[in-house]
């Protein structure tokens, strides 16, 4: 991608600020419209939000981005649609034990509305505060339960069982802090207290070891920042034998939305740690060996990102995907969504820009500017293409706010409209919630708020 370095946060206040007013919209059209009988909506198909069975990992990004309106424009009216729904649909999220996906659904809802509470925006009540505290501790315990052993640490298995860790995963690890800064801890056999944190920190250091390439010729295909979406342990000895992938190409290419979600949870992660001292991290070498495993990380996946996608930042759904043969020159040119033969994953761009922003303001922070502006600077350059045609859903019809979001291409699951070769056109519930969390972590930024993270107030 090429960056522009001279874009700052204020020069996309008027798009954020149009951005806002059509998310509303949208938030009130699937309120109104979506049959819930249907179960949570995961994607658009002819611009409506339909279902698709697999697990549902989408709904906290329904009600969380409710959560988000409100606290990105006072609308009340988007705080009684998040508040009421997590209290009245979330609370088999909070103790669904097979499931990789607390993070998303949990902190999205309860997390945001503890959150907000925290930091003054909602009226303090204490007991809404202990409903919100409880469904946190909860959900981090039954997340950190749902563990494997390695022979040198450990991992959340997904739900394709004790052998898989899936890079997405990496998001989750925010239940977990969040349970154990509220003083929680999951018991075990024999009343034994098990540490949320060291589980964390134990899964952010395998996903960094293991999901995440490093150009060491660990095979003929790694190359700096590439991830592998699964990575496959013998559950028997807890040995690493190969990649994998369930929504990407192939285990030995990088799905984008994957790559993206390692970028952000490298970079929040990286902003918790640094609220913590030294002696927090007794269990391992020190603070600083595990703080420099996650920037390793996170600077090789946003290095990766920014050499893989095309010169306007937005991605393909993967980078090995095989119609990219056919499309000469595709990262020498803007992405096309339209094009015969791979499509984008706008979703990937809202999740990754997010990333490289917060990466670039950490780095900064500690002095590191050279690479830092240079994340920060292609994080706006990405969230200012995602704010404008062809990528922003201005078509009042439309249930999405985020054109060309891409949810499962090997399945076929991803629409295909009449007349395209290729899915378009169409969005997704996470790649919506990003692209609004990206924008509230912007427009905060703007009007000099408290810097937006998953922990305020709980530190």
């Amino acid at each position: 991608m090429i960056i522009d370095y001279n874009i700052k946060p204020e020069d996309l206040k008027e798009k954020l600020d149009r951005f806002w007013n059509l998310s509303g919209e949208k938030i009130l059209r699937i309120e109104s419209e979506y049959n819930r009988d249907l179960g949570a909506p995961i994607f658009t198909v002819n611009g409506k939000y339909t279902s698709r069975g697999w697990t549902e990992w989408t709904q906290g990004f329904q009600y969380g981005s409710a959560i988000l309106q409100f606290d990105a424009t006072g609308d009340e009216s988007f705080l009684k649609i998040g508040r009421e729904n997590t209290v009245d649909k979330m609370a088999h999220h909070v103790s669904h034990v097979g499931v990789h996906d607390h993070g998303f659904n949990n902190i999205s809802t309860y997390g945001n509305l503890l959150r907000l509470m925290k930091e003054g925006k909602l009226p303090h009540n204490e007991w809404e505060k202990n409903f919100y505290e409880m469904a946190l501790k909860a959900s981090g315990a039954n997340q950190a339960n749902r563990w494997s052993n390695t022979n040198s640490g450990g991992f959340i298995y997904s739900f394709n069982g004790p052998q898989s860790l899936f890079v997405d995963t990496i998001r989750s690890c925010r239940s977990l802090m969040i349970a154990h800064q509220l003083g929680h801890f999951l018991p075990g056999e024999n009343d034994i207290r098990i540490s949320l944190f060291n589980r964390g920190i134990d899964h952010l250091l395998t996903t960094a070891k293991y999901s995440v390439y490093y150009d060491e010729d660990r095979d003929i295909y790694d190359e700096w920042g590439r991830t592998a979406h699964e990575a496959i342990f013998n559950p028997n000895d807890g040995n690493y034998r190969c990649p994998n992938s369930q929504q990407g190409y192939s285990g030995y290419s990088t799905w984008m939305r994957g790559l993206a979600w390692a970028m952000l949870g490298f970079a929040e992660e990286l902003e918790f740690l640094d609220t913590l001292q030294n002696e927090d991290f007794k269990e391992y070498k020190c603070k600083g060996h595990v703080v420099s495993k996650l920037i390793r990380g996170a600077k090789a996946t946003c290095d990766f990102y920014i050499d893989q996608t095309a010169i306007d930042g937005i991605p393909y759904w993967d980078s090995g995907a095989p119609g990219l043969v056919r499309m000469k020159d595709y990262l020498n040119r803007p992405a096309d969504p339209y094009n015969d033969f791979e499509p984008v994953d706008s979703s990937a761009a809202a999740i990754g820009a997010q990333g490289l922003l917060r990466l670039g303001h950490y780095l900064n922070s500690k002095g590191r500017s050279e690479v830092g502006t240079r994340f920060w600077q292609a994080g706006l350059s990405v969230i200012s293409r995602l704010l404008e045609s062809p990528y922003l859903s201005t078509n009042s019809e439309h249930h999405g706010i985020l054109l060309h979001s891409v949810y499962h291409r090997p399945n076929g699951w991803d629409h295909i409209p009449e007349g395209y070769k290729a899915p378009c056109n169409e969005s997704g519930m996470w790649g919506d919630y990003h692209i609004r969390e990206s924008a509230l972590y912007l427009s905060k930024i703007i009007s000099n708020e408290p810097y937006y993270t998953f922990f305020n107030g709980i530190i």
